[in-house]
């Protein structure tokens, strides 16, 4: 009887033992991009899985499984909810459904350092959660704007009956300047372009050309507005259950270390003008009073439509992420 007591309890520390180095063991996590390879908004992307594989040996690493051509970008929101993918390379603009306060990442111009600092960052993660079973890991990119570019030059700086690409992130900003906002995904874009579909399309200042969009486009219109966000979701489950106290450190280190490197954008951002003019692309600077009223406007549209969306949390997201003082 002692021997068999003795035997039960050496399977049970075995048992403990093997649990313990299961945990502890190197975890390979499944990612996915809403962006094509090789693009703007998917290399840095591309690079932190570089650096993580390089730097996180025994600790995680990344699979990247692929970009649109593996999974369409309104579809992947779902995916990391459901644990299909582990990892996103994505934007709230694809999972407004989900989560329509993602759409504050875009509006907001305050800058992540702050929002880390203000509570902002733990407020729109504790959203995420409760709504989409995602973890907000950080952002990519910040203090990059969108433009409206134009196959047709606006009569007066007016869109009114202009049909434009859009996404949910500016498309009460469009309806408000009397366009017709069409949503078309950014593969279809250039076709839409050619065959008149479209009459221009929102986008930021930087990645058409990754795209070839240029060769359809004859005006970029200023002043931009918002600010583009890119940022790295996780499911809530993976991030919990399928990684150790170490694991999560690392990739919170890792991530803030991307956060580092925001003004590279500044500099690509300009670089990105200038090849427009070289490109034939006019750059339409509105007049001072006009491109005040442009900015006015969408950020007039952008927080109306989070307090209709969330009239729980738009009070606490406008103290947080406004500082427009709208």
């Amino acid at each position: 009887m002692k021997l068999q007591y003795k035997q039960i309890a050496l399977g049970t520390v075995l048992g403990l033992m093997a649990a313990t180095a299961a945990h502890g063991a190197e975890v390979t996590l499944r990612a996915v991009s809403v962006f094509a390879k090789d693009s703007f908004f998917d290399r840095k992307f591309e690079a932190f899985v570089k650096k993580v594989n390089e730097e996180g040996k025994g600790i995680v690493q990344i699979n990247m499984i692929g970009g649109p051509e593996a999974m369409p970008p309104f579809e992947v929101g779902n995916a990391v909810r459901a644990g299909v993918v582990d990892m996103s390379n994505s934007t709230g603009v694809f999972h407004a459904n989900l989560v329509p306060e993602a759409l504050v990442m875009s509006f907001s111009s305050t800058p992540m350092a702050q929002v880390r600092a203000n509570g902002g960052y733990e407020l729109m993660d504790k959203i995420h959660r409760e709504k989409a079973n995602m973890v907000w890991l950080g952002r990519i990119h910040d203090g990059l704007k969108y433009h409206i570019y134009t196959t047709k030059k606006p009569e007066n700086g007016s869109f009114e009956g202009m049909k434009l690409r859009s996404v949910p992130v500016y498309r009460t900003f469009f309806q408000s300047l009397g366009a017709l906002p069409l949503q078309v995904p950014p593969g279809e874009v250039y076709t839409a372009l050619e065959r008149g579909v479209v009459d221009g399309y929102g986008w930021p200042s930087v990645g058409i050309f990754d795209l070839g969009w240029q060769e359809k486009t004859k005006y970029r219109i200023d002043p931009g507005f918002y600010n583009v966000e890119v940022s790295l979701f996780m499911n809530q489950n993976s991030w919990e259950k399928k990684l150790n106290d170490e694991q999560r450190a690392f990739l919170t280190d890792q991530v803030k270390q991307l956060e580092a490197r925001y003004d590279e954008d500044d500099a690509l951002a300009a670089k990105e003008k200038q090849q427009l003019i070289d490109a034939g692309i006019e750059i339409v600077e509105l007049e001072p009073k006009q491109a005040e009223e442009f900015v006015a406007k969408a950020n007039e549209a952008a927080w109306r439509a989070i307090d209709q969306a969330s009239p729980r949390y738009a009070p606490e997201l406008r103290k947080l992420f406004d500082n427009t003082g709208s």
